[in-house]
């Protein structure tokens, strides 16, 4: 056995190994360079026992570096060790980035004071709550009450009571 190509073999593997550890470790590219030397260094070798060696060598490469990347981008994550090494993304619910949702759908059928201008966009008054809300239809003036009529997520609509 003839020890260059089991050194060559050991050189890709390093690569492999370094290109992972770039991912999680910022080293501002150096680690990169290293995993590109001893790729290169592992391709040379091949080369010097032959050429056909050395052409597998490269097809190998060429599989190897985007398996590793696909590996320590979408599958180590999800490993026990990964999962200890990762921070998690917080779960949220639909509605959780705006607080009161759930008091916006009680606000429905409630009868407010419009504090700015609704064009259609602005800002109404329900029992000292201050909700942005949409007009239904047109302009509404400052000082109006308006009624909501439809809550949608996190956007109330309202419609203009008749001033009697």
């Amino acid at each position: 056995m003839d020890w260059w190509l089991v050194f060559a073999v050991f050189l890709y593997f390093a690569c492999a190994a370094l290109i992972i550890a770039e991912v999680f470790v910022p080293s501002g590219g150096l680690i990169s360079i290293f995993a590109l030397v001893c790729l290169i260094g592992g391709a040379v070798i091949f080369f010097r026992h032959s050429a056909t060696a050395g052409w597998v060598g490269v097809v190998i490469a060429a599989v190897m570096i985007p398996t590793v990347l696909i590996f320590a981008y979408k599958i180590f994550p999800e490993t026990r060790f990964g999962k200890s090494v990762t921070l998690t993304p917080p779960q949220r619910e639909q509605g959780d980035a705006v607080p009161d949702t759930a008091e916006l759908k009680e606000l429905l059928g409630a009868v407010g004071v419009v504090l700015t201008p609704l064009r259609p966009v602005g800002i109404c008054d329900f029992s000292g709550q201050r909700v942005e809300c949409v007009a239904e239809s047109g302009y509404v003036d400052k000082g109006n009450k308006v009624k909501v009529i439809d809550v949608e997520s996190t956007q109330l609509t309202v419609r203009e009571i008749e001033q009697s």
